[in-house]
């Protein structure tokens, strides 16, 4: 049986859990699945000498992180109006000659918001963060029902340009610029955290813990580690959180999905992970 090669290029991902789910993953579908990490600099390379000498090295897929989730644009072939809307992308699968791009942040964080949440919508959301992630977190927090949205980037920019891409899919959407997070969370019902901040290697919370009062839940998309700084202060001031551990494990079951055609039994799945890494949170 021949080895279904997968990697990861992204520049801080040593403790990354994508090697783990994908692996497992292969072994319950009957599957041999290696997954490597592929950071730039360790390799010596940028992205675009990683990205084509994966290609050359046979790899099936890739998944994009952090900081080239737009910069691999320009390298793929999209075909969901979605993504291209999104102008962002975490998994590129080789076909041929082609490199395909989708982005299972945004399919990933709808299904673990259901997961977490039930029906309930999002209602107003404070996001702090606009760029690659962010930009999948605001279309999906559309799709499940946010009434508006506050937009938060130490880059204007990227928070203008994720409005302007929102503005003609989703023309009901309120959509607002903030000047600073603290006035990004004024009358909010949620709070979102796109940015780096909390991951290890980077240190703080991109919201003071004086913004969490009266809100009714948050979610943070850092998922190393998974109690961040924001939330367990969220979780401590009474809110509802979901951690970026959930968006992680549906975005990798789409990501599964798209790399080898195998559906994965989610609760399965999460069993055999939370036995192999005992700190990983169980759902109710």
């Amino acid at each position: 049986m021949p080895t279904i090669r997968l990697g990861l290029i992204g520049d801080n991902i040593a403790a990354s859990r994508s090697p783990a789910f994908h692996r497992l993953a292969g072994q319950m579908c009957g599957l041999d699945v290696s997954y490597d990490l592929l950071v730039p600099r360790e390799l010596k390379l940028d992205f675009d000498g990683v990205f084509n000498r994966a290609r050359r090295n046979g790899y099936r897929g890739l998944n994009i992180t952090y900081p080239y989730k737009e910069t691999v644009m320009s390298r793929i072939r999209i075909g969901d109006p979605n993504v291209r809307a999104i102008a962002a992308c975490n998994t590129v699968v080789f076909d041929g000659p082609d490199a395909i791009g989708a982005n299972t942040d945004y399919s990933g964080f709808v299904a673990a918001y259901r997961g977490c949440f039930g029906p309930v919508a999002p209602g107003i959301v404070a996001m702090a963060g606009c760029g690659g992630v962010g930009k999948a977190i605001g279309f999906a927090l559309a799709s499940v029902g946010a009434k508006a949205l506050r937009l938060f980037d130490t880059d204007p920019a990227k928070a203008e340009h994720l409005a302007q891409a929102l503005a003609a899919p989703h023309p009901a959407l309120e959509v607002q610029l903030a000047r600073s997070v603290e006035q990004a969370c004024e009358g909010t019902d949620g709070l979102v955290n796109c940015t780096p901040m909390g991951m290890v290697g980077y240190g703080g919370s991109a919201f003071p813990n004086t913004a969490l009062g009266k809100r009714r839940w948050a979610f943070d998309a850092v998922y190393t580690p998974i109690d961040t700084p924001f939330l367990v202060a969220a979780r401590a001031a009474g809110l509802s959180v979901m951690s970026g551990y959930e968006l992680h494990l549906h975005q990798a079951v789409d990501c599964f999905r798209i790399f080898t055609g195998r559906e994965i039994d989610l609760a399965a799945l999460r069993r055999t992970l939370a036995k192999s890494e005992s700190n990983l949170p169980q759902m109710p």
